[in-house]
């Protein structure tokens, strides 16, 4: 496991989130593999969202997930 970084940015805001389990498994395994909490995870996937995702591949995954919700 990843050494605990020793900054930490603080994170004013607060709120409850829902996922499915393999996204909660995938954000645990994350924040274990970088000595993360959750919540500085979801905040470094966010904040780098624009260097980390492909629009195109994003969008594609959106239809997809939202296909899967109507069935």
């Amino acid at each position: 496991m990843a050494e605990k970084p020793k900054f930490r940015k603080p994170l004013p805001k607060r709120f409850n989130a829902a996922m499915t389990e393999e996204a909660y498994a995938k954000l645990r395994r994350f924040a274990a593999d970088t000595g993360l909490s959750n919540n500085y995870v979801l905040t470094t996937l966010l904040e780098y969202a624009d260097e980390l995702i492909d629009p195109a591949a994003f969008q594609r995954c959106v239809d997809e997930m939202l296909e899967k919700a109507r069935v």
